[in-house]
């Protein structure tokens, strides 16, 4: 079996981010690069599947980052991916949620593919977006926000998280599905891993050798940022004190009647 996961290589988490005011894009030089940490959980789910379904089954990372994202991408394969494919090329730059889910799915269709998993989101443009959109490139079903996932044969079953609790479903391969946290907690890792990564193979695939039949990057964007600004200041608090409850309720009230938040 074949396990594709996609991961997004993205700005530290803990560093301060900025907007570029001429591109208008995320800056991300001077800032170190990490794996995206909602993908993590989707390389843990993809390991602990093969570790069960054993045999041939092989789990491969893609991602569409720059060449020298190679060592951040390598993470992975010493947390036990096999090997993993970087699209990496200048004309990718400025990809929307299509480009990058066409420009994937691409790439994913070429190396092929039994189940795919992705994280529901990333941490630097928050769409969640991405999985289903890859998923609909990929022709095939996607099951989002999935914390728990068997494999039985040719079907996947799962526990998908909603507003109230989650729900059952099941599926059969092939498929996406995009992982959350749930009982993925991503592995360290190890000493013997991180050496071994060193060997494993990245293979680094350009524009031109995707041939897609589409335009991608900023030619092919279907969104546009057009404009930014900063946040209003935010007001200082304000502090009542009130004589007992029905008074406080009062206060609260008239303060929600001036906001226009309640007639």
């Amino acid at each position: 079996m074949k396990i594709v996961v996609t991961v997004k290589l993205v700005p530290d988490t803990n560093a301060d981010k900025r907007i570029d005011p001429a591109t208008k894009r995320l800056v991300r030089s001077g800032v170190e690069t990490v794996l995206n940490p909602f993908d993590e959980f989707a390389i843990e789910a993809a390991l602990q599947l093969k570790e069960k379904a054993g045999g041939d089954t092989t789990v491969t990372v893609v991602a569409l980052a720059p060449e020298s994202g190679k060592e951040v991408v390598r993470k992975a394969l010493a947390m036990g991916a096999d090997d993993a494919v970087i699209l990496s090329d200048a004309g990718f730059g400025g990809s929307d949620v299509l480009g990058t889910a066409c420009a994937l799915a691409k790439a994913i269709k070429d190396h092929g593919f039994d189940l795919v998993l992705t994280g529901t989101q990333s941490t630097d443009a928050v769409t969640g977006e991405v999985p289903g959109a890859l998923a609909e490139f990929l022709g095939v079903p996607g099951l989002t926000y999935v914390r728990k996932l068997e494999l039985d044969g040719t079907t996947v079953k799962a526990e998908r998280e909603t507003d109230s609790g989650h729900t059952k479903v099941s599926a059969a391969l092939p498929l996406l599905v995009s992982i959350s946290k749930g009982i993925y907690e991503p592995r360290y890792p190890s000493l013997k891993g991180i050496m071994g990564a060193k060997k494993k193979p990245i293979a680094i695939q350009t524009l031109a050798a995707l041939g897609l039949d589409r335009a991608v990057g900023s030619d092919g964007a279907k969104t546009e940022l057009v404009a930014l600004s900063e946040p209003a200041a935010r007001g200082k608090g304000r502090i009542v004190e009130a004589a007992d409850g029905a008074d406080g309720a009062r206060i609260i009230i008239e303060f929600l009647r001036e906001k226009k938040l309640i007639s």
